[in-house]
């Protein structure tokens, strides 16, 4: 029996199924160290993540009367829910390609797809990580973003502050790694490479290399420093300026509607559709609020509602720019802004991309579409992750320290 090259992509799934998540493994980062839970089949696309309540310790109502039997305590757990996605993408492979070398071609394409759902399912992770309450800015005095300046760089300081918050709210300390192998107690702090540059001035600064013994290390761990394990992940979490551009027309004092050009990206459209959102002009040190309205003009340009001007003029060509990275300079433009994320176990949960089969490739060979390629010249490969959630379970226990970079 003659086998073809496309009946023997099915044979090797195995190892694409491998190939790809191996490739996707090394992305992830802030998806190693969530509190993992499966989704049983048949059971709806809603997880649910529970963490057990601390128990009051009040010493006057556990104070023991002589001979007496207190009243026992009850378990309290708390519940949070959040519904699973899926992400996935393919690209297709001709049947020329395919009598060229089919199989190379599925192993490159599965390296490739899982490059790109690791850096997805990483991404994910950190936004929702990112949207913790618990909030640190980087040098002193400061209590917004815009406010971070140049010299606002993570550093020894900023690291201890965050475990001091954590001490504080009882947050528990991991005692091994995501494969269970022991080690000390410690919170985890994943950071930017530019952020490690900063951090690596310090002289106080132990990294991996000078570790004294041979305890088991995480993928990208790059250091230690006062009871914190550092992992770097060139996917962390940066603000970078959303809006930097120029007023189409003027705007006269005490209307609101600014006409800029139409978004170039959809964080920027976003941006202009979120009331409370904040716009600089830089020829008059102004700062205007978005109201929520936003909507293309027939000539292709974008009417972006604001507050009224006080009395203020916005003249065409003048610089306008968003609030929402760090300081700005003379021109306008702000500085990004990166996060540190410092927390202990059970901060975060996550449906484990490693269970259940969550992430695996997909092999379409040519012809296996029917009438949609009659001439059997398409076949896909394609990668997908079934079902993916990540939950915030106590803020409290992850701190996120937002910083600028040097240089």
């Amino acid at each position: 029996m003659n086998t073809t090259t496309n009946e023997s992509a099915f044979f090797n799934k195995q190892f694409y199924d491998k190939k790809l998540l191996e490739t996707a493994k090394t992305r992830l980062v802030h998806a190693n160290f969530g509190q993992k839970r499966n989704i049983p089949r048949h059971n709806g696309k809603s997880v649910e993540f529970r963490r057990y309540e601390l128990f009051t310790p009040d010493a006057n109502a556990l104070t023991l009367q002589e001979g007496v039997t207190p009243a026992g305590q009850s378990l309290a757990q708390s519940k949070l829910e959040t519904e699973v996605k899926q992400y996935g993408a393919y690209v297709e492979v001709s049947d020329l390609l395919d009598m060229t070398g089919y199989d190379e071609v599925i192993a490159d394409s599965a390296e490739l797809l899982g490059e790109q759902l690791g850096c997805v399912i990483e991404q994910v992770t950190r936004d929702e990580m990112a949207a913790t309450t618990n909030l640190q800015y980087a040098g002193e005095g400061h209590s917004d973003r815009y406010e971070l300046s140049a010299a606002d760089v993570l550093t020894t300081e900023e690291i201890r502050k965050a475990v001091r918050t954590l001490k504080r709210n009882k947050a528990r300390p991991f005692m091994s790694t995501p494969e269970g192998a022991p080690r000390k107690p410690h919170f985890v702090c994943i950071c930017s490479p530019e952020a490690t540059y900063d951090l690596q001035n310090d002289p106080l600064w132990r990294d991996v290399s000078k570790y004294s013994n041979a305890e088991q290390i995480y993928s990208g761990e790059i250091g230690q420093l006062f009871g914190v394990v550092f992992v770097e992940s060139t996917e962390s979490k940066v603000y970078a300026q959303t809006v930097y551009t120029q007023a189409v027309e003027k705007l006269s004092a005490g209307d609101t509607g600014l006409i800029l050009p139409a978004p170039a990206t959809a964080e920027q459209e976003l941006f202009y559709k979120t009331a409370g959102t904040r716009l600089g002009i830089r020829e008059s040190a102004k700062q205007l609020t978005t109201a929520g309205s936003a909507a293309a003009l027939p000539n292709g340009n974008w009417e972006v509602q604001v507050d009224a001007m006080m009395g203020l003029d916005i003249l065409q060509g003048w610089t306008v720019y968003s609030y929402d990275a760090g300081a700005v300079n003379a021109v306008g433009v702000g500085a990004d802004v990166h996060a540190a994320l410092v927390f202990g176990a059970d901060a975060y949960g996550i449906v484990d991309v490693d269970g259940s089969g969550t992430m695996e490739t997909i092999i379409k060979p040519c012809g296996s579409s029917g009438s949609l390629d009659p001439l059997n010249q398409r076949a896909t490969v394609g990668a997908k992750v079934a079902a993916y959630a990540v939950k915030i379970l106590n803020p409290l226990w992850l701190v996120k320290i937002e910083h600028t970079v040097s240089g």
